[in-house]
């Protein structure tokens, strides 16, 4: 039989297999793989190929088919034996009987055959009866999976105004189940909401548009559902749906219009050249670029001008020319506006523009002065007299007079003066072009009824140069002429300086004495001059230095000319001109005390003042004499103390808190005459309370120093800094005497000696300011 005629009979079968599925092994012994009927193999005993549908495959051991072997006799000496995909987990196999069976649902989405091998083995011996065969088992497809598209959701655009039939989106769906078998996966597409705006294309699933004329100023947004069902779209198919959101794109369908034809604005006279004074704004339901308009003046203003705000589309009326209230107060001209992009599909018949008029009123402001020009640039020559004429400004105020004034900040030396009504500027000192070159001034204008109104204006005035002042050295020169120098040798080029400035440049002319028997000078005529000897043999025995006045005139008028004095010094030179000395020959004194004589004196003198230098260092190193006299009884020795006290001023030499308060005393004190081996930790002791005899507080001390097994085992210097509660004597303190101070009589400390000047002078003093 043909192919064709196999699947039609496979089918069959399997209709009658869902009755009656014993019936399934007799499918298996009628039919071979390729359609043909199915013989027994030179074997005997296997099938090349086994069916089974996939809804039905995993009921509990379904049965699949089975195996059977011409050495099986039926007495159970034969085992049959499954190997391949699946054997032992889905399928199973009874080694007596040799059914095979499912142990699960098999899914053929997931995988479509199987591929076994069977064995016969002697069950005694486990030998091969025959050799293994391969056969397939074949999952059959069912309508199981229904479509399924890609996304839940869809976005597209298409142009408002679209042709009918016009396409926007395509959307599949996709169905899992077999495509050569059956009508499982063929999907039919439809659409279940955005009728009757767009239509979907039954086989392919391409929407396109259904209705003419959708123009997105009336509806933007459109939400189309569309359905795929497989089978054909027959009745039990299953289907799937998506959602497609449609969005009409702008088209410039629409042109500009004016809501209103006639605009007024109003606008100050004082208003800056291109500072804008109104809006006027057209609308245009288009979005976009196709929205995008531009405004323009019919014919051109000579005052006004319209631009196009590019981000509000408004249309923005500046000023080109500045207004003037007094001269023209109102104005009229008519504006227009476009689109800038036009569609050519929609300018047939429709003007994508219009028009409206624009009325413009002038205010009146109380403007401030103007002046005629700014800035003012004016010439003077310097060394004009005071109250000389500089120049005049003017300003123009059409509401109200001015005055005139200087800004006193710009002339800081207070050397113009205006005039408040008329704006003439004159000098009050004489300029000096040498000094400054140029004056910068601020002339302010204030309108005489609102001084608040006022206007500055910058004038620079120029300080033109007048010959007076007289050329200089430009350099301060060091001189020298050599003893063995030649008659006619160049000993110095100079040139002059001048701070004018004249027309032409300068020109300089040097002269020098022309009875001068030493020198003569020579004009080079660059501004430059040369100096020349006019003898020979200088000696600075006679003469150590040389006074020359060089006069140096110029060439402008006035002519100006100056002296000025060279300083040449006689210097000793070598046979090439080195300079070698300028200082004059060392003469002998004139009493017989030559130079050495003076040197061997203040060597001497040197030497004395060593002498005594080290003297008074050797003095300075001798040692101090101990604290200790006598290391022997260090008990009953007297220490002195060879340096003075400060007194009572004397805040840093002891504490005396210390010895009215012995608790607070530091009894961490080390011997500084001799080092111990080791120290010792401190152990600090409490204080003996209420020791008012010192006896009693030096045996406490005593007995704490006996027991304690730190203290070293040598005689040592102990101070106790304990003063004591009273003595016969009582103390020599002044603190607390204040009450009995008035009583006492200093006199005597007049006579201590200079030790006690100062506090003769404290003590003396204050007795007698008291009793005065």
């Amino acid at each position: 039989i043909s192919p064709e005629h196999f699947v039609l009979v496979i089918m069959c079968v399997q209709l009658f297999c869902l009755f009656n599925t014993s019936q399934i092994s007799c499918i298996q012994s009628c039919f071979k793989s390729d359609g043909r009927i199915l013989q027994r193999s030179k074997r005997g005993w296997m099938w090349n190929q086994f069916f089974l549908l996939e809804e039905y495959a995993g009921n509990d051991h379904q049965y699949v088919g089975k195996l059977h072997s011409n050495m099986d006799k039926g007495d159970g000496t034969v085992k049959y034996v499954l190997t391949g995909d699946g054997a032992g987990t889905l399928f199973l196999i009874d080694e007596k009987s040799g059914d095979i069976h499912a142990t699960k649902r098999l899914d053929r989405e997931e995988k479509a055959m199987y591929t076994l091998h069977a064995k016969v083995l002697d069950r005694s011996t486990n030998a091969e009866l025959e050799p293994d065969t391969e056969f397939n088992i074949k999952i059959h497809d069912i309508n199981d999976n229904e479509p399924k598209f890609a996304r839940e959701i869809y976005f597209a655009s298409v142009p408002e105004m679209s042709e009918v039939g016009t396409s926007v989106v395509t959307v599949t769906a996709t169905d899992a189940d077999d495509q050569t078998y059956g009508n499982s996966a063929k999907l039919v597409y439809s659409i279940l909401q955005g009728q009757p705006y767009f239509s979907v294309d039954s086989e392919n699933g391409t929407i396109k548009t259904a209705l003419p004329g959708m123009d997105r100023e009336v509806k933007e947004n459109y939400q189309v559902v569309i359905q795929a069902k497989d089978m054909a779209g027959q009745m039990g198919g299953l289907s799937g749906t998506t959602t497609v959101s449609i969005t009409l794109s702008d088209v410039n369908d629409s042109p500009p219009r004016f809501a209103n034809h006639s605009f007024r604005v109003t606008a100050v006279e004082s208003t800056e050249i291109g500072g804008a004074i109104g809006h006027i704004k057209a609308d245009d339901p288009d979005v976009g670029r196709n929205a995008e308009m531009e405004y323009s003046i019919v014919g051109g203003h000579d005052t006004f001008n319209i631009i196009t705000d590019q981000t509000t589309q408004e249309g923005v009326i500046v000023i080109k020319k500045a207004l003037d209230y007094e001269s023209k107060r109102d104005y009229e001209f008519r504006v227009e506006v476009k689109n800038t992009y036009l569609d050519a599909r929609f300018i047939h018949g429709l003007q994508f523009k219009d028009y409206a008029t624009v009325r413009v009123t002038v205010e009146d402001v109380d403007e401030p002065p103007v002046f005629t020009r700014n800035p003012y640039i004016i010439e003077v020559h310097e060394d004009t007299a005071a109250g000389s004429f500089v120049g005049v400004v003017s300003a123009r105020d059409p509401d109200a007079d001015n005055k005139y004034s200087i800004d006193r900040h710009t002339d800081l030396e207070r050397l113009f003066n205006i005039d408040s009504v008329n704006g003439t500027i004159t000098t009050l000192k004489a300029l000096d072009r040498e000094m400054s070159k140029w004056h910068n001034i601020s002339v302010v204008a204030t309108e005489i009824n609102n001084p608040r109104q006022t206007t500055r204006v910058p004038v620079f005035i120029k300080v033109l140069d007048v010959n007076d002042n007289a050329p200089e050295f430009a350099m301060s020169y060091d001189t020298f002429v050599c003893e063995n120098v030649k008659a006619g040798q160049l000993i110095q080029t100079i040139s002059a300086v001048d701070t004018d400035e004249p027309l032409v440049g300068h020109k300089f002319v040097f002269s020098i004495s022309p009875t001068n028997p030493n020198f003569t000078i020579v004009d080079r005529e660059d501004n430059t001059a040369n100096i020349v000897t006019r003898r020979g043999g200088f000696s600075r025995r006679e003469m150590n230095m040389y006074f020359l006045p060089v006069v140096i005139s110029d060439n402008d008028y006035p002519i100006q000319s100056s002296t000025s004095t060279l300083i040449v010094r006689v210097c000793a030179c070598d046979s090439r001109g080195n300079m070698q000395s300028c200082n004059p020959e060392v003469l002998p004194f004139s009493d017989g005390l030559t130079t050495g004589a003076l040197v061997a004196i203040l060597l001497c003198v040197i030497i004395l003042l060593m002498i005594v230098v080290l003297f008074a260092a050797l003095r300075r190193q001798r040692k101090k004499e101990p604290l200790i006299i006598s290391k022997e009884d260090v008990r009953d020795n007297v220490v002195s103390y060879n340096d003075e006290g400060g007194g009572e001023e004397d805040t840093q030499a002891f504490d005396i808190g210390t010895l009215r308060n012995p608790e607070v005393m530091d009894a961490n004190k080390l011997r500084r005459d001799i080092i111990p081996e080791m120290l010792f930790p401190f152990r600090r002791t409490s204080p003996i309370k209420d020791n008012t005899d010192v006896r009693d507080f030096i045996n406490g001390r005593l007995q704490e120093n006996d027991s304690d097994p730190t203290a070293p085992p040598y005689d040592s210097l102990a101070t106790y800094a304990y003063e004591g509660s009273g003595s016969l004597a009582e103390s020599l303190s002044s603190l607390e005497s204040a009450a009995t101070e008035g009583d006492q009589d200093y006199d005597y400390l007049s006579n201590w000696g200079p030790q006690f000047k100062k506090l003769a002078e404290m003590y003396i003093g204050r007795s007698v300011d008291r009793e005065a």
